[in-house]
């Protein structure tokens, strides 16, 4: 059911991007730019995509957990077990949220959904394809004795409350912010600013920070700077997921001191080896003082890339929906077709010398996995294929097409 419900409201969160696209339009608000958004929804159709073929430790560990470890059996034929793990389960992620912007292996994972300089409904997108251990914050729920779908249903109610804060059209809400997370709450999360900084945690209920000394209340006077104090400066969606995994088995490599190698990843977020940051000192610069990463291609390259994110996106559904039957194999070949367009995407939104090349290979092998795998295909999925590939290649076409200068 959970599953279910995710999938009927993703087509209401592509909706609502519309109306805010439309009202930021009508407004001059200024909220949205072409190669962030399409960065922040490519890093959300990899993150789902890829459940798919990466093996996860954490769905052995809620298979197991509601019949093995429950100390109570709670039914779901009552509605005060449906909002108590409601409670509880935004209660549990409060706290997952909590660390994870305070501990350096959480952060390296959570800090995905941190990077854009932006702040818009695409932000609330922007997932990490690299959680860990988050499974552990949730066993008291199955201790208590949740049933498995209910857990499991609280959780994407959970999340789709937590898609329309993500925005900065919508201002304060009077009472109800009081208690529950809002726009303006969530706006102050996702700043850099030293007064907002690791504030507002919860994901439906603000008491919880309120209640644990995290909340902050966005000020009139402190305009929020979204982002991070180390940007990522990329519209590569790799690079962005493995970005302060990078930096910390760096620091990790170059320390000599062997403690520091293992704690590194459990100590507080931006703790560095005091050697390594005598040798190799990290310069960050206040917030305001950043200047957002930006890089302006020309309109074909804008106007392909977006289509590139279109059919991947739909792909994605294909796949989500109807390859569980399949191989290893195909499934894996399936999710590389759909995550390497949106991984040169980033390169050709960034201008990357000689990436039409590139993409022509990847386009090449595209076509190549396609058609080794045809037998294992609807003829409509084939016919879905061939359109993208043609598309594919008429804007390949334009790219490769040599720009002759007027004297």
């Amino acid at each position: 059911m959970a599953t279910t419900i995710i999938l009927f409201a993703t087509p209401f969160f592509f909706l609502l991007i519309f109306i805010e696209l439309y009202v930021n339009k009508r407004r001059n608000a200024g909220v949205y730019r072409l190669n962030d958004a399409l960065t922040s929804l490519s890093l959300g159709v990899i993150s789902q995509t890829k459940k798919l073929v990466i093996f996860s430790f954490a769905s052995i560990v809620y298979a197991w957990a509601p019949n093995s470890i429950a100390l109570f059996h709670l039914s779901e034929e009552y509605i005060a077990t449906w909002i108590f793990s409601f409670i509880l389960y935004d209660f549990l992620y409060y706290w997952f949220h909590r660390l994870s912007h305070n501990i350096n292996f959480l952060w390296a994972s959570h800090v995905v959904h941190h990077q854009s300089e932006e702040y818009n409904l695409t932000t609330a997108l922007r997932q990490t394809s690299s959680s860990v251990m988050i499974w552990i914050f949730y066993i008291p729920s199955f201790v208590i004795g949740i049933p498995a779908e209910v857990f499991f249903v609280s959780g994407a109610l959970n999340l789709i409350y937590q898609y329309w804060v993500h925005t900065r059209l919508i201002g304060k809400l009077g009472w109800y912010e009081s208690i529950f997370v809002t726009p303006s709450h969530h706006r102050v999360h996702h700043g850099q600013n030293e007064i907002y900084i690791d504030r507002n945690h919860g994901g439906v209920f603000i008491l919880w920070d309120k209640w644990f000394g995290t909340f902050q209340e966005e000020l009139d006077t402190e305009e929020v700077i979204y982002g991070v104090r180390r940007p990522l400066k990329s519209f590569n969606p790799l690079w962005a997921n493995i970005h302060t995994w990078f930096s910390l088995l760096t620091d990790a490599v170059r320390t000599k001191n062997w403690l520091d190698k293992i704690r590194i990843w459990f100590m507080p977020t931006g703790w560095r080896p005091a050697d390594v940051e005598l040798t190799y000192p990290l310069i960050k610069q206040p917030a305001g003082a950043q200047i957002k990463y930006n890089s302006e291609p020309n309109s074909v390259t804008k106007t392909y890339t977006l289509i590139q994110y279109i059919f991947c996106t739909l792909f994605g559904v294909i796949f989500i929906q109807g390859t569980l039957e399949l191989s290893f194999y195909i499934q894996f070949s399936i999710w590389i077709l759909i995550t390497l367009p949106l991984l040169l995407n980033g390169w050709l939104l960034e201008s990357k010398e000689h990436v039409k090349y590139w993409e022509l290979l990847r386009l090449s092998i595209s076509i190549l996995l396609v058609f080794i795998l045809r037998d294992s295909f609807a003829q409509w999925i084939l016919i879905f294929s061939s359109v993208y590939f043609l598309f594919s290649l008429l804007f390949l076409a334009v790219l490769f097409k040599p720009t002759v200068k007027k004297i």
